[in-house]
């Protein structure tokens, strides 16, 4: 396959434009990698890292003659950047990103660009809790969806070579429309985020269960909320401010459901228990099954010798 693009620029130098980074350069789908980032410390580290050819610190000064530029910048900031570079784009230029909120993205980029470029939001369901440049790793895309939500109009072209690029680091592609992204996203990953915040908030709160003991009992469930809390407190901060509506919709699901169970162990209802948690197990079947995680025991953690 012959490479999509010729010069990626990324803004933003974290843990998915480190990992696209990777990627790109063992499948050679690019010929030249870019890139800026807000701290010298971020772009010293991904020249060391050789995740960039060049870096640079501006954004406008890191898309001169891209062919492809990736936001890789929290959701909040996504207007500032558009801003910034949309004067310096080339000519036919590739614009996406990679934020969990799609429509709030379209809403923040698409009116500062310029009309000469294609924008094509996407969003990688892939990542780990740990952020920052050293935090990449050229496997994170294997086996994973990344979902493309583009606008009206999009070039078809433009669309098919930022497919190729994302197939080409071991993603499969699927294509929607932002709100329904978002609401998807707001059921799979933005709602559980939260509520792992809470639990872990809560925890912290109860002062009749010391900090030692909470770190030191730490069953599976609080182990892998803790895990989920650990993830970059400014991008899910914007995340939930950005992506509201779905995200208070699918909470408010979630309370009713919540209230049930309460009623229903409340009751002694063993049947309605059982039930429900026989459905919900079928769920994590299927995700199995569909390759999205391992069946391993212990959720395919490595054991300690």
């Amino acid at each position: 396959m012959s490479a999509p693009f010729r010069h990626v620029a990324f803004i933003g130098l974290g843990l998915i434009a480190g990992s696209m980074a990777l990627a790109i350069r063992r499948a050679g789908l690019a010929q030249k990698i870019s890139g800026t980032a807000r701290t010298l410390e971020t772009r010293q580290t991904a020249l060391e890292l050789g995740l960039v050819d060049t870096v640079h610190e501006t954004a406008a000064q890191a898309v001169q003659g891209a062919d492809l530029v990736v936001l890789c910048v929290p959701v909040g900031a996504m207007s500032a950047v558009a801003h910034e570079i949309a004067p310096h784009l080339a000519q036919g230029a590739v614009v996406t990103d990679v934020g969990s909120v799609k429509q709030a993205v379209i809403d923040a980029v698409a009116p500062h660009l310029p009309g000469h470029v294609h924008f094509i939001p996407g969003h990688p369901l892939a990542g780990t809790e740990h952020s920052g440049p050293r935090a990449g790793f050229a496997e994170l895309f294997e086996n994973r969806w990344c979902i493309l939500t583009p606008i009206e109009g999009t070039d078809p072209d433009a669309l098919d070579r930022l497919s190729r690029l994302w197939q080409g680091v071991g993603a499969s592609i699927d294509v929607m429309d932002a709100p329904h992204h978002d609401l998807v996203l707001a059921v799979t990953s933005h709602t559980p985020h939260l509520i792992a915040y809470t639990m872990v908030g809560v925890a912290d709160d109860l002062r009749r269960v010391t900090d030692s003991e909470v770190i030191k009992y730490s069953a599976a469930g609080f182990r892998d909320f803790t895990r989920i809390a650990a993830s970059d407190p400014v991008m899910w901060r914007d995340v939930f401010l950005t992506n509201k509506d779905a995200t208070l919709e699918i909470l408010g699901r979630f309370t009713e459901e919540l209230f049930a169970l309460q009623r229903a162990i409340r009751q002694g209802d063993g049947a309605l228990l059982q039930d429900y948690f026989e459905r919900t197990r079928a769920i994590r079947r299927g995700i199995i099954e569909a390759g999205q995680d391992t069946a391993a025991p212990d959720f395919g953690r490595a054991q300690k010798k």
